[in-house]
């Protein structure tokens, strides 16, 4: 089985670019992190659609996935296959994990956020992870993990190793040169990167970031253009579901 993990995907230039990397690649099953596909900033039903139609078979998101209105009864509908971070406080809509059956193959695709330098009121997502797979049957268990701490996000590859198949960092925007299979099976990457334009910064135009950083006044950000590339994972699991193969995928599109 040919898995393709996706790099948060930044406005328009990422859709694009997305869309235009998988009319020429195969892959068996494609996890996207889309919470930056909206203008740069969270999800619409549309864009969701959009990069559903194009081959990716489940959404996660994260931090921004509350941006746009229009996504809460979306994600709220049965089976939807956009998630958003397990780890929300109960009553949230949508749900953060989802299990599919592909090729007579249970996968089970879990969200969960970090909770190091993101100012929210957040549940413990190593807690919330034990649980769902304790109480949830799957053959391959694939993780996003949004996060901004680099430690946190090794901590939980650790504390889930031999548990989960794949566990995939993402939220920096930035792609990281360590994937590797743990001890325990599990294939692990700090950060899948982005898709998006690689001319800004971390798919942003560069001179409203500059000035943020120069001047300490807030800049209205817009999304880079031009430059487009695809960051992510490729991961093959053999006949019996264990890591065969991984590499990165980091493509001008």
């Amino acid at each position: 089985m040919k898995i393709l993990l996706l790099g948060d995907v930044v406005g328009r230039p990422g859709r694009t670019a997305v869309i235009s990397f998988l009319k020429n690649h195969d892959y068996d099953f494609i996890v996207a992190n889309a919470e930056n596909a909206a203008g740069g900033f969270g999800l619409t039903r549309k864009t969701a659609i959009e990069l559903l139609e194009a081959g990716v078979t489940i959404i996660t998101s994260g931090n921004h996935i509350w941006q746009h209105t229009d996504i809460l009864e979306y994600i709220d509908e049965v089976r939807c296959p956009v998630l958003r971070p397990a780890n929300y406080p109960p009553g949230n809509p949508g749900s953060g994990f989802i299990v599919v059956k592909h090729q007579g193959i249970r996968i089970m695709v879990m969200n969960l956020q970090g909770r190091l330098f993101i100012p929210m009121a957040l549940d413990c997502p190593f807690r919330i992870a034990d649980n769902i797979i304790r109480n949830n049957a799957a053959d391959v268990i694939i993780v996003d993990m949004h996060a901004e701490a680099t430690s946190e996000k090794q901590a939980i590859a650790r504390h889930l190793d031999g548990r989960v198949s794949i566990l995939a960092g993402t939220h920096t925007h930035v792609l990281t040169a360590d994937a590797r299979v743990l001890p325990g099976g599990t294939a692990y990457i700090t950060d899948l990167g982005m898709c998006g334009s690689m001319s800004g910064v971390i798919g942003m135009a560069q001179e409203e970031a500059r000035i943020r950083f120069l001047t300490g006044r807030h800049a209205r950000l817009r999304v880079a253009e031009g430059n487009t590339h695809v960051n992510g994972l490729e991961i093959v699991l053999n006949s019996k579901l264990k890591v065969e193969s991984l590499s990165l995928v980091n493509e001008k599109a």
